[in-house]
C-alpha cells in the first residue's frame, strides 16, 4: 500500500468518527441550511457550521468547500496526505470534494465520493473540460435503480468518480462482494474513483481506461452499470467529457444499448441512464424501442421526463455555469440551432435495463412513467423484467398458476348507493404505482389468484358465478391477463412456466 493510500485510509477513519456522513450532515445542517445548499446557497450553512466541532469543520472544508484554520482540525495531516487538501497561510483549503455516500435502502453509510470542487454559479470560474462531477440527481437515480440480484462481477462503465461502483459494493444492498472493474476515459476521472475507494476502504477495483466497452473487450459480466455521458450537445468542439461523448445526437446511448448483450453472462444485467431525441414525424418509442431490438435483450426502457429543446439547453449550461457569461448566447443559438437541423423536437430522459436470456423473442417494453415510485427499484427491477417475460410466455389453455401481487388493491367508482359501480379500478399501493381499469372477471380474479389453483378452473367458476358463457370468460381473459401480468398487478408462479 502507497503512502497516498494509507493517508486516504486514515482520512476515511477520520470522517467516519466524525460522523461525516449523509445522516450526520443533514442532522447538522437542518432543513432550511441543508435546502439552500441544495440551491448552492452556502450562508446558512455556514451559520450552521460555525461551532467547531470536527463534523462541523469538515462540512466546510469538504462539501461547503471553505477554508478552516489549519490548527481546527485533528488528523489534517492525513487529508494533506491524502491530496484532499493544502495548508498555507495557517489555513486548510480544500483541493477536492469529499461527499458522504447513503445507502440506497436507507441502511447507513455507502462509503466517499472524491470529485472537483465544484464550480458555483457568480464564482466567476470556469468548469474544465475534464471536469470529474461529484453526486447528483442522475447518479442517485441510476443507483436506486440498479438490481440488488447477487453477482459475481460487475462493470461500471464511465465511473467517473466511482459513485455507482460504491453503491453495488454497498452490503446492505449486496453481502457476497462482488468483483469489480471500473473504466473511464478520462484519466483525472479513474485517479479520483480511486481515492474514492481507498477513502471508502474498497479494495481490490480494477481501473481501465477506455471508452464505451473497448477496455473489456471479450470478456463478460454479471452486471453493467452506467451513467454515461449521454448529454446531447453541438458538435462545436467545446465538450465537457464527463456528460458528452463526442457522438452525434444520442449515438453512445444506442452504441452501448446493442453492444451490451455480447458483454453480459446468461441472465446478465445492463442497466443505465440515456438521453434520446425525439424527433419529428418519428415516435421516440420506435426509436429507442428499436436499440433494444437490435440488442437481443429483454428490455424495459422508461421515459421519466422531456424537456423541449430550449429547456434541455438551459439545463446544461446551467450545469456547466455558463449562465451569465459572454458566451452563453452563442451557445444557447448554437444548440438551438443543431436540434433544429435535425428536426429535434425534445429530449427524453430515462432508464434503460437490459437482461440478456438467449431467448429468440425477447420482450421488450418502452413506457413513459412520470408519476413517482417506491424506491429503490432495484429491490424488484427483477421482477418487473420477468413479468414482462412472463407477459410474453402466457396463456390460458394451460396449467397456468397465477398469483394476485403484494400491494394491490381494489377500488370501486360509482354513484352513491348504485348497486353496480361505473368502474373498477386495480391500483398497486406500492412498486411501480400503476392503476388499470378492469372487468369484473379480472377483479374476481385478483380476489381469488393465490398460485395455488390453477387459472383454467377459476376462469371456469367465475364465469358460472356471474352467469357468463364460459367460453367468452375465457377469451376475455387470455385478452386482457397478458397485459396485467406485464404491469405486475399478477404474477405466474415460476414453476408453472
Amino acid at each position: 500500500m502507497s503512502e497516498r493510500e494509507q493517508a486516504l485510509k486514515r482520512a476515511g477513519d477520520l470522517l467516519t468518527g466524525a460522523d461525516y456522513t449523509v445522516a450526520g450532515v443533514r442532522a447538522l445542517l437542518g432543513p432550511v441550511a441543508g435546502g439552500a445548499l441544495a440551491r448552492d446557497e452556502i450562508v446558512p450553512a455556514l451559520r450552521a457550521t460555525g461551532g467547531g466541532s470536527p463534523l462541523e469543520t469538515l462540512t466546510r472544508l469538504l462539501w461547503i468547500q471553505e477554508p478552516v484554520p489549519a490548527g481546527a482540525l485533528a488528523g489534517a495531516a492525513d487529508l494533506v496526505a491524502a491530496g484532499l487538501a493544502a495548508e498555507s497561510g495557517g489555513e486548510l483549503r480544500p483541493l477536492l470534494r469529499v461527499e458522504p455516500l447513503e445507502s440506497v435502502t436507507g441502511a447507513g453509510h455507502a462509503g466517499y465520493a472524491v470529485s472537483d470542487l465544484k464550480v458555483r454559479p457568480g464564482s466567476g470560474e470556469r468548469v474544465r473540460p475534464d471536469h470529474v462531477v461529484g453526486v447528483g440527481g442522475a447518479s442517485g437515480s441510476l443507483a436506486r435503480l440498479v438490481v440488488h440480484s447477487p453477482v459475481d462481477n460487475v462493470l461500471d462503465l464511465g465511473t467517473g468518480c466511482g459513485v455507482q461502483a460504491l453503491h453495488v459494493a454497498d452490503p446492505a444492498v449486496r453481502p457476497r462482494p462482488a468483483a469489480l472493474t471500473a473504466t473511464d476515459v478520462n484519466p483525472r476521472a479513474l485517479r479520483l474513483a480511486g481515492m474514492s475507494f481507498a477513502l471508502s476502504g474498497l479494495d481490490g477495483v480494477e481501473l481501465l481506461e477506455g471508452s464505451l466497452l473497448e477496455p473489456v473487450r471479450g470478456r463478460r459480466f454479471d452486471l453493467i452499470v452506467s451513467n454515461p455521458p449521454f448529454v446531447v450537445a453541438p458538435g462545436d468542439g467545446e465538450r465537457y467529457v464527463y456528460r458528452e461523448s463526442g457522438m452525434a445526437g444520442d449515438e453512445f446511448c444506442r452504441r452501448l444499448v446493442v453492444g451490451a448483450q455480447e458483454m453480459l453472462t446468461e441472465q446478465g444485467y445492463c442497466q443505465l441512464l440515456a438521453n434520446w431525441l425525439h424527433v419529428d414525424g418519428v415516435p421516440w418509442e420506435e426509436r429507442v424501442g428499436a436499440w433494444a431490438s437490435e440488442s437481443g435483450c429483454e428490455a424495459w426502457i422508461v421515459q421519466r421526463d422531456v424537456q423541449d429543446p430550449a429547456e434541455y439547453a438551459e439545463l446544461w449550461l446551467r450545469d456547466s455555469v455558463e449562465t451569465g457569461t459572454p458566451e452563453y448566447r452563442r451557445r444557447y443559438a448554437r444548440w438551438l440551432a443543431d436540434f433544429e437541423r435535425q428536426g429535434v423536437t425534445g429530449v427524453g430522459f430515462g432508464w434503460i435495463t437490459l437482461r440478456r436470456t438467449g431467448v429468440a423473442d425477447p420482450a421488450v417494453r418502452v413506457e413513459e412513467l412520470r408519476h413517482p415510485v417506491e424506491q429503490p427499484v432495484g429491490a424488484y427491477v427483477d421482477r418487473v423484467v420477468d413479468g414482462l417475460a412472463a407477459a410474453q410466455e402466457f396463456s390460458t389453455s394451460c396449467a397456468q398458476l397465477l398469483r394476485t401481487a403484494a400491494g394491490v388493491v381494489q377500488e370501486q367508482i360509482g354513484a352513491p348507493g348504485a348497486e353496480d359501480p361505473e368502474r373498477i379500478l386495480l391500483r398497486q399501493t406500492g412498486r411501480l404505482g400503476r392503476a388499470a381499469g378492469v372487468h369484473s372477471v379480472e377483479a374476481a380474479l385478483a380476489g381469488v389468484c393465490d398460485g395455488t389453483i390453477p387459472l383454467e378452473p377459476l376462469v371456469g367458476a367465475i364465469a358460472q358465478l356471474m352467469g357468463l358463457d364460459a367460453a367468452e370468460v375465457r377469451a376475455h381473459a387470455a385478452a386482457v391477463l397478458p397485459e396485467l401480468v406485464a404491469d405486475g398487478f399478477f404474477e405466474v408462479v415460476p414453476d408453472a412456466l
